[in-house]
């Protein structure tokens, strides 16, 4: 006979985009998100008596403006938070550049590994950091294959391969070739931004107790990125209110993905668009900065408002050149990108990351009878150089999932 205390193997974490502000998601079309811990309650102000009394006592406590905070961890794996992610950023995941089926494409062995005698690269859109994949070549090692941009110009483009060396064999043009972004890619835009609400349910079926938390906003995103282990995502979580019930919520809500974990030890990093070295770890903030504010007449918060987006991070690395310590010493700009693969297969399913300007703030040595490390903390900043027509976005960070 159970102990009729709720377990947590046996909660649920369910979700849904609201239409809206006060708009509550509809109860289908929900969907269960993986975690390791969601921590989401319910919040409220209090207030309490601070009246001089001859009894010297407090006589009076009252209970506030509502709230919804917490936080939503998980094991980073494709297509599982893109909406998250989305949410942040403050735009969705679209489909990325394409030439679309070209007959004047060409592949090499040797950089650059793409090349063409029609048309632009640039002007279809691709950027560094991009992960791409091919079709329509006769070698097969060419298509569907994860290559990393390093470098994008007109009518050639230089790749690194996510997992292992480079394996493109040469071969002349005349094919009806596509190279696509793989996937989609989500920027923090320049204008248009979407306001994304949504309703989270904790489903605690054992017990049959549902609580909705409603109006929530992602706050903040936390990556990290450990040489060893999976890598893992934090997302804070704000909103307004929370209504309970005894039957759940969402009804019939789509399973959790089954997409594979992602782990750096199977992908790229690069500095400058180079291999940035033997990295041992990277952390990367998207900082929202959400506020609220509490109002006259009503125990709910009118909105959550947003705020400046502000991204930061760090990674630690062996210490093998001046390379990386210099972009501190001389105040140097540089980009960093990142992709992480579910496998060690040629097609992996991925998460992305390019942040293309960033600068770096201290660069720390440690000491002892090992092998020294670097830590590098860096600042991104909007790319006011990129955009249509460079090599590179108008942004301070992309994102690109192979399953979002």
């Amino acid at each position: 006979m159970s102990s009729g205390i709720a377990q947590g193997v046996r909660k649920q974490l369910r979700y849904a985009k609201q239409a809206g502000l006060g708009a509550i998601a509809a109860t289908t079309g929900g969907s269960i998100l993986r975690r390791t811990q969601s921590t989401l309650d319910l919040n409220k102000t209090s207030y309490q008596a601070t009246e001089i009394r001859s009894d010297y006592q407090v006589a009076d406590f009252r209970l506030g403006t509502r709230s919804v905070a917490g936080d939503i961890s998980g094991e980073l794996s494709p297509g599982t938070y893109a909406d998250l992610i989305a949410g942040v950023l403050r735009s969705p995941f679209a489909a990325g550049a394409t030439t679309g089926a070209q007959t004047t494409i060409a592949a090499s062995a040797v950089a650059p590994h793409f090349t063409r005698t029609a048309g632009s690269f640039l002007a279809d859109g691709f950027k560094v950091g991009d992960v791409i994949r091919a079709s329509g070549f006769t070698h097969a090692s060419n298509n569907n294959t994860n290559f990393m941009l390093v470098d994008v110009e007109d009518e050639a483009m230089t790749v690194v391969q996510l997992n292992g060396p480079v394996g493109i064999a040469t071969e002349a043009s005349g094919g009806n070739v596509t190279l696509a972004v793989a996937g989609k890619k989500a920027i923090i835009p320049s204008s248009g931004f979407a306001d994304t609400y949504f309703t989270f349910e904790h489903w605690f079926s054992d017990i049959a107790q549902s609580e909705v938390f409603t109006d929530c906003k992602v706050s903040q995103l936390d990556l990290s990125l450990p040489a060893t282990g999976m890598s893992t995502i934090k997302a804070a979580v704000m909103g307004l209110n929370m209504q309970t019930g005894q039957a759940a919520y969402f009804t019939a809500p789509a399973p959790e993905t089954t997409s594979g974990i992602l782990a750096a030890v199977n992908g790229v990093v690069l500095s400058g668009g180079k291999p940035a070295g033997i990295v041992t770890g990277a952390t990367l903030t998207v900082n929202g900065t959400l506020t609220t504010g509490a109002v006259v007449g009503s125990n709910v918060m009118p909105d959550v408002f947003d705020g400046t987006i502000k991204v930061s991070g760090q990674i630690t690395a062996y210490f093998q050149d001046a390379k990386l310590r210099d972009q501190f010493v001389n105040e140097t700009e540089s980009s960093l990108s990142f992709a992480m693969t579910t496998s060690n297969a040629p097609n992996a399913d991925f998460l992305a990351f390019t942040l293309p300007r960033i600068k770096v703030s201290s660069a720390k040595k440690d000491d002892g009878e090992k092998g020294l490390s670097l830590t590098i903390p860096f600042t991104a900043l909007k790319n006011i150089a990129g955009g249509a027509g460079t090599a590179s976005d108008a942004t301070t960070v992309s994102f690109q999932d192979s399953l979002a």
